[in-house]
């Protein structure tokens, strides 16, 4: 990126994603990095302009406890701990972290108090802010040359700074919906001690990543997947936009579209831009693999599988292509990663979880830093029409994970019957572009319930 980056340093919050989202919307680019990548090498290739160090379900004292790596400190930029990223921070310096046996969890009142680059606007020097908290351990003890800028009734050392170092700290989530004006100093950090401009847009990253999918491709031919979703429709415009005629798109009907998916991309896809696209009835082939398979991730990758291996077959057929474009997106990546320092798996993507150990094709994945609603607003700057952008996020395995048990053709027809009927419904009602995301479900029994 053009813009210098905010790295937020991941210790296994289930909400460390949200810290990027806030910045984004902020207009400060910012990206999450699980904490044992973190080292000299990639603080170096990266030239953070400041470091946040997320909240953890871990205990300082555990002696498996994630740790802070020297590197951050000598990078020599500004520093936001959150929470278990505050206690870090202090236990690193020489303060006291203890736990007490109250555990604090839900709002509380944070009493600003001094004067820092930190506070401004909401956050300035005698105002209460509610704020949200999650914690067994706390600060005790300050290191030396930090002081207390806020203070709760649970927590003396809700938010403390060190002005010389440009090292600041929160006991509460600022990047969590319930607390106020969170993402104002989450703001005022990036503006006001990492010296950034707010001057990361979409318009700048759609030309970035252009020139970026030439650089990569040359001269080769991509074959992308259309899901029917708008992250893959994003995805193939964006790499039309920058190679032309070396992509070839394919849509695999899985029988496990929404109703008319197929007929509606074709027409999108042909007709508005040109972009040549192939649909292969696969239908037999997956529900055939899925016959009996009940558990929602045995189906993702089922799934996932199979779609790698009709790509590859349908690539051969095109002069050897040399890579495959998936719309893969951040949350994705960082839901499907398990191990030390993250959260637990959340799901396995089916972009992630299901791919091959060994490819025949370069994986080209151009989505792969943005967050939904940042793909949609790429679509909008690429002239994708509104009316597909809005289209409610559907799931690349279909409705093999909308319907709880084993996936059968009668079952999928059913379903796809009265997922249609349902967002009809909606559209009628005028309810459809206020809900982030309605479908119905196929349960286990002879009824067809409904979520929304």
């Amino acid at each position: 990126m053009t813009t210098r980056p905010i790295l937020i340093v991941d210790y296994g919050s289930q909400v460390t994603q949200l810290i990027a989202r806030r910045l984004r919307e902020g207009h400060f680019y910012a990206e999450v990095i699980p904490y044992p990548a973190v080292n000299s090498t990639l603080l170096q290739q990266t030239r953070p302009a400041g470091i946040v160090l997320s909240g953890s379900h871990a205990s300082v004292h555990d002696p498996d406890a994630p740790t802070l790596d020297a590197a951050i400190l000598k990078a020599d930029v500004p520093i936001l701990g959150i929470c278990y990223g505050q206690q870090l921070l202090c236990h690193s310096f020489g303060g006291a972290v203890c736990n007490d046996g109250k555990r604090e969890f839900g709002h509380t009142k944070v009493n600003l108090h001094g004067v820092s680059p930190l506070l401004s606007g909401h956050w300035h020097n005698g105002e209460t802010v509610r704020v949200w908290m999650s914690h067994s351990d706390k600060v005790v003890a300050l290191p030396e040359g930090f002081t207390v800028l806020g203070s709760s009734t649970h927590a003396p050392y809700a938010i403390i700074g060190h002005t010389q170092k440009s090292i600041y700290a929160l006991q509460f989530h600022p990047e969590v919906s319930h607390t106020e004006f969170g993402s104002e100093l989450l703001w005022h950090f990036a503006k006001q001690i990492c010296a950034l401009k707010p001057n990361w847009r979409m318009a700048d990253y759609k030309t970035e990543i252009i020139a970026k999918i030439r650089d990569a491709v040359g001269d080769k031919k991509v074959v992308c997947g259309l899901s029917g979703g708008v992250d893959s429709a994003v995805t193939a415009v964006l790499i039309h936009a920058a190679i032309g005629s070396q992509l070839q798109c394919i849509m695999v009907d899985h029988g496990l579209l929404r109703h008319a998916e197929a007929d509606s991309i074709a027409t999108l896809f042909r007709q508005n831009y040109n972009i040549p696209l192939k649909v292969c009835d696969e239908s037999e082939l997956f529900l055939g693999a899925l016959a009996g398979v009940s558990d929602p991730e045995r189906k993702r990758k089922i799934i996932g599988k199979l779609f790698i291996e009709v790509f590859e077959h349908e690539a051969k057929a095109l002069d050897q292509a040399d890579f495959l474009a998936q719309g893969t997106l951040y949350p994705d990546i960082i839901e499907s990663v398990a191990g030390a320092g993250h959260a637990v798996t959340i799901k396995s993507h089916h972009n992630v979880g299901g791919l091959p150990e060994k490819m025949h094709l370069k994986l080209l994945e151009p989505l792969r830093m943005l967050f939904k609603d940042e793909v949609r607003s790429l679509g909008k700057e690429l002239g994708l029409p509104e009316a597909f952008l809005g289209r409610h996020p559907f799931p690349g395995p279909g409705l093999a994970i909308r319907i709880l048990g084993a996936v059968t053709r009668a079952k999928a027809d059913l379903l796809r019957k009265a997922d249609a009927i349902y967002l009809e419904a909606l559209r009628e009602a005028r309810l459809y572009d206020v809900i982030w995301q309605a479908f119905a479900v196929l349960l286990p029994v002879k009824t067809v319930g409904v979520m929304g």
